[in-house]
């Protein structure tokens, strides 16, 4: 299911479902003036690269840049390119990371894993100085809104056990939990089973594609939230675009982050993204 992951990456030209998205100027490199101070990558997108040239590529991020990445779980992510690096211990790859200047502060993982393996991942996230999981999905793209439930419930046992550990579990969205069943969205849901001391929210921002502004919901669920995958949309071209040359309102977001408890930024877009998007986000 995770060889999916890349599908709901993928903007697509879906009608915008909200009238919030219309009449929005792309913002000018220098206009983000609430733009924090760290900012990272998330690894998917460059997983071949970083497999074949793992010190080299984390240098080339960090000459653009970025100061943190976010991983893929090597044990959870075996067959979607990450496998190699099950060689390394989670200690190997931190000093990796660290000799390039950069700091790990998150991975995702798969619901497999965490269900069968999570003391071992625990370990491996420990070793790498993680202080947060995130669950990449439950992959119930056809589930009922009972099964999401369900599946919080088991969630929120596993992030009893990771904050005994003194790690922060959380759960990363895709398209689909902005689907309804019946007139209840499957996020909203969600959110009213999962506890807010557990569980918290790592928002895709690219569902703004169809009409869910991250920054509504960082005001809403002041709290909730821990981290955010950045993109932005662009509803001429109807795709995506480097961060800062969309309809994403991005000193909004900002400000907005900061009810939400958002702590990491991660950009996760295509490779060609992200030096234009860096160069948005820390123009000096």
């Amino acid at each position: 299911m995770i060889a999916k992951r890349r599908d709901f990456l993928k903007i697509s030209g879906t009608a915008l479902g909200s009238a919030l998205l219309l009449g929005q100027l792309p913002l000018g490199l220098t206009a983000c003036s609430t733009a924090p101070q760290s900012f990272g990558f998330q690894t998917w997108t460059i997983r071949e690269q970083l497999v074949a040239d793992f010190a080299g590529t984390l240098k080339k991020m960090g000459g653009m840049g970025y100061k943190e990445l976010e991983m893929c779980s090597p044990l959870g992510y075996i067959d979607a390119g990450f496998g190699p690096l099950n060689k390394y211990t989670g200690t190997e790859l931190r000093k990796m990371i660290e000799d390039q200047g950069l700091i790990c502060s998150s991975a995702h993982y798969n619901f497999g894993e965490l269900r069968d393996s999570l003391a071992n991942r625990i370990e491996w996230a420990t070793q790498l100085g993680m202080k947060q999981m995130i669950l990449s999905s439950f992959w119930l793209p056809d589930g009922s809104v009972d099964e999401y439930r369900k599946a919080c419930d088991e969630l929120n046992l596993i992030g009893e056990k990771t904050k005994a550990a003194g790690i922060q579990m959380g759960y990363h969205n895709h398209h689909m939990e902005f689907e309804k069943r019946g007139d209840e969205l499957i996020y909203d849901e969600m959110l009213k089973v999962l506890d807010p001391e557990l569980v918290k929210m790592q928002f895709q921002v690219a569902v703004i594609n169809i009409g869910y502004k991250a920054a509504d919901y960082f005001r809403h669920y002041p709290g909730r939230f821990i981290s955010a995958h950045l993109s932005d949309y662009s509803a001429d071209l109807k795709d995506q675009v480097p961060v800062g040359q969309g309809v994403v309102d991005w000193n909004e977001l900002f400000e907005a982050a900061k009810v939400g408890g958002v702590q990491n930024f991660f950009v996760e877009m295509d490779p060609d993204t992200f030096e234009p998007s860096a160069k948005f986000l820390f123009p000096g």
